[in-house]
């Protein structure tokens, strides 16, 4: 409360070893923004006496920050109706990110009150939701991406198991502009190709270490959509030939790319056969 008396205008904030009773005077802080949030009895410091991050916590969190536009839990628990609290109340928020959560099964559901999130992140769950969601079940997936499906932004990151079938369901999500591919090794060319050419609003790819992805594998459908995009990172290998920019070499502009047969250290585009230093591409 002290601070909050002496920051008026403060919009971000970062707790450690946070409990629900030391959210209390979160509310005191009027135009807070951003917040993070390591609760107490995250795996980072073990378990508290004190306690961690519950419902009780989220919801007075909510009910306090209605003008969230960021919020990070790391190691919270609680259930639905925290999440739901959240997302009732903080009508402005566009991204959550959820880390090493300790939730009760159910919880995934209560983000359906997020009407306005744009990016949602869950990094390092051993689990994601016992009921519905787990990743390597398809029909868990499926609820996932059908609560998620006004996403503008989508993250997976060593995500090994994630397969062709499964990333299919991302097409769910019809509004995002930007896609991240890293470390998901059982994804294939097709299967991306699948997902991202019937998205109209992607502006961004990344994709780095998926080793099924191959340039060779490359088709029309996917070199056109390349041409057309504001940003590229394309690294799935350390044999890719695909320089990881197109800057200067018509990207960002209607019209086909052809990628094919192109020996070591050139690069064709639009028929034409570019030279870039060894080591560029990889």
């Amino acid at each position: 409360m002290d601070i909050a008396g002496g920051c008026a205008t403060l919009q971000e904030l970062e707790l450690h070893r946070c409990t629900d009773l030391a959210l209390r005077p979160v509310s005191a802080f009027a135009h807070l923004q951003i917040l993070r949030i390591v609760a107490a009895s995250s795996p980072l410091y073990g378990t508290s006496e004190d306690g961690g991050v519950t419902d009780i916590g989220l919801t007075i969190l909510a009910h306090g920050c209605k003008r969230l536009v960021k919020l990070e839990l790391v190691g919270c628990e609680g259930s639905y109706d925290g999440i739901a609290a959240v997302g009732r109340c903080c009508a402005m928020l566009e991204e959550l990110t959820i880390a090493e959560h300790r939730m009760d099964g159910g919880w995934l559901a209560a983000l359906a009150f997020c009407g306005n999130l744009k990016t949602l992140r869950l990094q390092g769950c051993a689990r994601i939701d016992d009921d519905p969601c787990q990743l390597r079940d398809r029909h868990a997936l499926h609820a996932l991406f059908l609560v998620c499906e006004g996403a503008r932004e989508l993250l997976v990151q060593n995500c090994w198991g994630l397969e062709d079938d499964m990333f299919a369901l991302a097409g769910l999500c019809r509004r995002v502009k930007l896609l991240s591919l890293e470390g998901c090794s059982l994804l294939t060319t097709r299967g991306v190709e699948s997902v991202v050419t019937s998205w109209n609003d992607l502006q961004s790819l990344q994709v780095v270490a998926c080793n099924k992805i191959k340039d060779e594998e490359m088709t029309g459908a996917l070199s056109e959509l390349f041409s057309n995009l504001k940003e590229l990172k394309w690294r799935p290998d350390n044999k890719s030939l695909l320089a990881a920019s197109l800057v200067g070499t018509g990207m960002g502009k209607k019209g086909r790319v052809f990628f094919k047969r192109i020996l070591p250290g050139h690069q064709r585009v639009k028929g034409k056969v570019l030279n870039y230093p060894a080591g560029v591409a990889a």
